[in-house]
């Protein structure tokens, strides 16, 4: 009985922390945004009942197709968590062009970007094709075609601690979906698991190099402890990510590093570099967001993510409580 009074004070005070730190981001934070966090927030603090809702909506995944009176063709999808993820990578993927995705330096991809934000076809209509593709693809396919290819970019991220504790809720890259832990390691099962060492920030261990662009790997680790883009109040998952130098590489010998390295989306690391913006930080502190004239604002961890690197902590201070449109 003392143990269950103990846990439930634990829980009380958990949950007016949680409710205190998406108070302190409501400012800012889309409507669906503030969801999302919540969502994540409350997974982490209750995987049992986590894991009770990812079964429910896996057990009531369906497909179906039919026709109306006046022959109209439709179709309805209700996706379980996993599902949902994977689809929405491949449509995101194909559409980022449109979208606000990463510029493309290579003058092949630049040209396949351009025909598409230059397709007649709206984004739905461009989404339609590209699920009848996919189908007629698999169609056609022979087995070992289908199975031995690695399956499309979802990545999952699970905590393991150094003492080798996993975390029960794992969570996706974009959006920070959350998964139970089962789903992490038969993903880490099926096609593999890249290992990145943080810090109780979500920092990870500093494996750049002296040069301009940042690797492969390293933008990996940036989308693990950013989830996305870092602006102020921006909801681009982290597939949309430009990695942004807060120092500039000729100007202020820049490094390119990971703890001097934020994710931005498009459109924000272009009112970034044209706007007169800048992005500083102290060490590992947060990120501070400084406008030409003056203002700052900080650009703390994401509420989710503040959840799976170390637990609940108070709201950082704030430099002021919106953001300038």
């Amino acid at each position: 009985m003392r143990e269950r009074m103990e846990h439930d004070a634990l829980m009380r005070e958990l949950w007016a922390l949680a409710t205190e730190q998406l108070l302190a981001t409501a400012a800012h934070d889309t409507p669906e945004m503030l969801g999302a966090s919540a969502r994540a927030i409350r997974d982490r603090l209750d995987p049992e009942g986590a894991s009770r809702r990812f079964d429910e909506r896996f057990a009531a995944r369906s497909f179906r197709i039919w026709t109306t009176a006046d022959g109209h063709r439709r179709g309805a999808i209700d996706f379980d968590d996993e599902g949902y993820a994977w689809a929405a990578t491949i449509i995101a993927n194909a559409l980022r062009p449109r979208t606000g995705g990463p510029r493309f330096v290579d003058a092949e991809e630049k040209a396949r970007a351009q025909s598409l934000a230059d397709d007649a076809r709206t984004n739905d209509q461009l989404g339609y094709d590209l699920l009848i593709d996919l189908l007629r693809t698999g169609a056609v396919a022979d087995a070992p075609t289908v199975f031995g290819t690695r399956r499309a970019g979802v990545r999952i991220v699970q905590v393991v601690t150094a003492d080798g504790a996993v975390a029960p809720i794992a969570h996706a890259e974009d959006h920070l979906h959350t998964f139970p832990a089962a789903i992490a390691e038969q993903t880490a099962c099926d096609i593999g698991a890249v290992r990145v060492v943080v810090d109780g920030r979500g920092n990870p261990l500093d494996v750049g190099r002296e040069q301009r662009l940042f690797t492969s790997k390293q933008r990996l680790a940036l989308a693990i402890r950013d989830g996305g883009c870092r602006w102020t109040g921006c909801d681009r998952p982290a597939s949309f990510g430009e990695a942004h130098h807060i120092d500039e590489w000729h100007r202020d010998g820049g490094r390119t590093d990971l703890d001097r390295g934020i994710l931005l989306c498009r459109f924000h690391h272009m009112q970034l570099h044209h706007g007169g913006w800048r992005i500083t930080r102290d060490g590992t502190d947060d990120f501070v967001l400084r406008h030409p004239d003056g203002e700052r604002w900080s650009l703390p961890v994401k509420p989710a993510l503040a959840y799976a690197w170390a637990g609940i902590d108070p709201p950082p201070k704030r430099f002021r409580t919106a953001a300038r449109p």
